[in-house]
């Protein structure tokens, strides 16, 4: 690594620190030269597909635009943040083991909605209605038929006033 303060090619390592997050290690190094001490931060670099939209066009993958994604579905919706950035983490793992270099985004939406089922029935339906676009009352009502023969939905409020709330913990 080359010294930011005289150019010189050669530094050593004096310190290595792994970040509380371990994603992160942060070195102090000295230059050999001039005796100045500086710190680096190292990480990894994955590379994610970059994104096919509908019409075509080739974007690089965003985490802000997946992040909001969730929001605008999870808005005013019991679920943590800590639920949402583990959804969002998960959606970014799912991309990285598809190991291509393209991926269309109706691939992304599908994942998004693998997590939205699992966090939250209500943000489900308002993402798929969306996603899928919807035309009227009837594809609106066939999804939360099948949502509600496929999902156990444990631990949620219930989709539908007066429909059993599902909870393996009360049977």
């Amino acid at each position: 690594m080359h010294c930011p303060f005289c150019q010189h090619g050669d530094t050593r390592v004096i310190d290595s620190r792994v970040s509380d997050d371990g994603a992160t290690i942060r070195r102090r190094r000295e230059c050999e030269a001039c005796g100045e001490r500086f710190s680096t931060l190292e990480t990894i670099e994955l590379k994610l597909p970059a994104i096919i939209k509908s019409d075509g066009r080739r974007e690089l993958f965003d985490a802000r635009k997946l992040r909001q994604s969730f929001d605008r579905a999870l808005h005013k919706r019991p679920v943590s943040e800590e639920q949402i950035e583990a959804a969002v983490r998960a959606v970014v793992h799912d991309l990285r083991m598809t190991a291509e270099r393209e991926l269309a985004s109706r691939r992304v939406g599908e994942f998004v909605m693998a997590e939205l089922r699992k966090l939250d029935q209500v943000a489900f339906v308002r993402f798929a209605s969306v996603y899928r676009a919807f035309e009227d009352v009837d594809d609106f009502r066939e999804e939360l038929d099948r949502l509600q023969r496929d999902l156990p939905g444990e631990g949620q409020l219930p989709l539908l006033e007066g429909t059993p709330r599902q909870d393996k913990r009360k049977k």
